[in-house]
């Protein structure tokens, strides 16, 4: 549930958000579209009203995110650098971390716009740690909620390893599959996937 406290952002309070948005839209059914850490918040939303969902998209798919283990699904090595970089010097992480980070996906002035709109830096601090730090059931929750899916890769990333998307696509391989090169957020590749899978699935039906 969420905390009720307006300066604590987490993922129940992002789902819910999502839900009431979807409340004053007016929407019978949806596709759902997560990327890296939203990918938690993505399914979350799908598993909340699951009937009305038509496709979950998924980009840096994968089933957990897990740091440790033969398999991580997330590089402990990358995040604990930029985490160390976020409490040492934010005004680096917000100018060049992120950029960094998504490899060029986001350039420096939309990385600072961004964060921009984030509370001052103690709290921006603990939603980036709670996002790493918060491990989800990924794979679990996707089984439950048993709709078409997108898994994408992002090719090369720093951050979302190759071991954690293999484990996905093993686990769903059903599932309809995309490579990037970019950060899948900023990827015109992927959009151009998520349109192509929406509109199979609605054929399809």
């Amino acid at each position: 549930m969420p905390s009720g406290d307006p300066t604590v952002l987490d993922r129940e309070m992002v789902v819910q958000r999502a839900l009431r948005e979807v409340e004053n839209r007016d929407w019978d059914s949806y596709f759902v579209a997560g990327d890296a850490w939203g990918t938690a918040t993505a399914v979350r939303v799908a598993n909340a009203r699951p009937k009305q969902v038509l496709g979950l998209a998924l980009g840096h798919a994968t089933l957990s995110y897990e740091r440790d283990g033969q398999r991580p699904a997330v590089s402990n090595e990358v995040t604990a650098a930029m985490t160390q970089l976020l409490r040492s010097d934010y005004d680096s992480f917000v100018r060049y971390g992120m950029t960094q980070f998504t490899q060029g996906a986001f350039d420096e002035e939309t990385s600072e716009r961004i964060v921009a709109r984030f509370p001052p830096m103690d709290i921006a601090s603990r939603v980036w740690e709670t996002n790493i730090d918060e491990d989800e059931p990924i794979g679990e929750l996707l089984r439950r909620v048993d709709v078409p899916l997108l898994l994408a890769k992002h090719e090369g990333c720093l951050v979302f390893t190759a071991e954690g998307y293999e484990d996905a696509i093993r686990a769903f391989p059903e599932a309809h599959r995309t490579s990037v090169g970019r950060a899948s957020s900023a990827s015109d590749e992927f959009a151009t996937a998520l349109e192509d899978f929406c509109n199979r699935v609605l054929s399809d039906g």
